[in-house]
């Protein structure tokens, strides 16, 4: 039986990814979840004790599996497990093992489907469908947010509070302000209020995905199509 992987990825920090990844974990019932973390050994100017990882890197990748080894109430590990996940991997790497790293936590899935938290592995594997989340008043892109987005399927606004124009609006006047809108012109938008309508495109998707020859591997995702409903196509 061939996995079906997902892969969430977003901006920056703190737009929304990991609420969307436990949202589709809650729909996707007996789906495993991972959580891609690249460590940088001090490096990041910020508090040690909040983010950084870098006590757990060694010469190898580090994947951590199961409920006792990752789950910690209102940690991203822990919410993935509180919507429903069948198992969880937390893989924790240098910028050097993301490859073998991400292999071998794809190996530990046994679940016909994985949702994955990151974007810096998409370089290095193909996946059915790739979701980059970002705040409707845009934001600064960090580099593997950018090169993550030439290959991704969908944008998905995660503002709650915005009605679908208003969050549109905001975003496309973001994009040309700040970033070139070229990065976005092939994908369908997405806004909170048409969650449901991504989770039917996923579900298709895959669907569609799982009836034609497997897409050639070595690191390019599958490209789909922008949305016909429940979406808007940026270019349009």
């Amino acid at each position: 039986m061939s996995l079906t992987k997902i892969a969430i990825g977003g901006f920056s920090s703190n737009t929304g990814k990991t609420t969307l990844l436990c949202e589709l974990l809650s729909a996707l019932s007996g789906w495993e979840a991972i959580k891609c973390t690249r460590g940088h050994y001090r490096s990041c100017g910020k508090d040690p004790e909040a983010c950084c990882v870098s006590h757990l890197l060694g010469d190898e990748p580090l994947i951590r599996s199961g409920h006792q080894e990752t789950y910690a109430p209102g940690k991203d590990t822990g919410r993935y497990w509180d919507a429903g996940a069948a198992n969880v991997h937390w893989l924790i790497a240098t910028d050097s093992q993301i490859e073998r790293g991400i292999r071998l936590a794809l190996e530990r899935v046994r679940a016909p489907g994985v949702v994955i938290e990151g974007n810096s592995f998409l370089k290095f594997t193909d996946v059915d469908f790739a979701i980059m989340v970002a705040r409707a008043d845009g934001c600064k892109i960090k580099p593997s947010a950018r090169k993550a987005l030439k290959v991704c399927s969908a944008l998905y606004l995660s503002d709650e509070s915005d009605e679908v124009s208003t969050a549109r609006e905001r975003f496309m006047r973001g994009i040309e302000n700040d970033h070139e809108p070229e990065l976005f012109a092939h994908l369908p938008i997405y806004t909170r209020a048409e969650l449901p309508s991504l989770i039917a495109h996923i579900q298709e998707t895959v669907s569609a995905s799982k009836s034609v020859p497997p897409a050639v591997a070595g690191g390019s995702v599958t490209h789909h199509p922008p949305a016909t409903a429940g979406g808007t196509d940026i270019t349009r």
